[in-house]
């Protein structure tokens, strides 16, 4: 039976199809932006725990970080 490779020992590289330009006028690189511009428009990726529902999570995340909207997509569940 092959070993299963834990997922600190794969290794990983990143591929970049092709070299382009944006023309700056419509916004700016992500590691140019704003903490503001990136919690409006970013996304949270989260590994929730079992127990709390995913509304309850939403909700925490809302006040926690002291936002106007925040919501899920589809069921948090395992």
């Amino acid at each position: 039976m092959p070993r299963t490779v834990a997922p600190w020992e794969v290794k990983r590289e990143t591929l970049i199809r092709a070299e382009d330009r944006t023309d700056p006028s419509f916004g700016c690189k992500p590691e140019e932006r704003q903490p503001e511009e990136s919690m409006k428009f970013g996304v949270i990726n989260l590994d929730k725990p079992a127990g709390p529902s995913s509304h309850e999570v939403a909700a925490w995340v809302k006040r926690i970080l002291k936002l106007e909207h925040v919501g899920h997509g589809g069921t948090l569940e395992a």
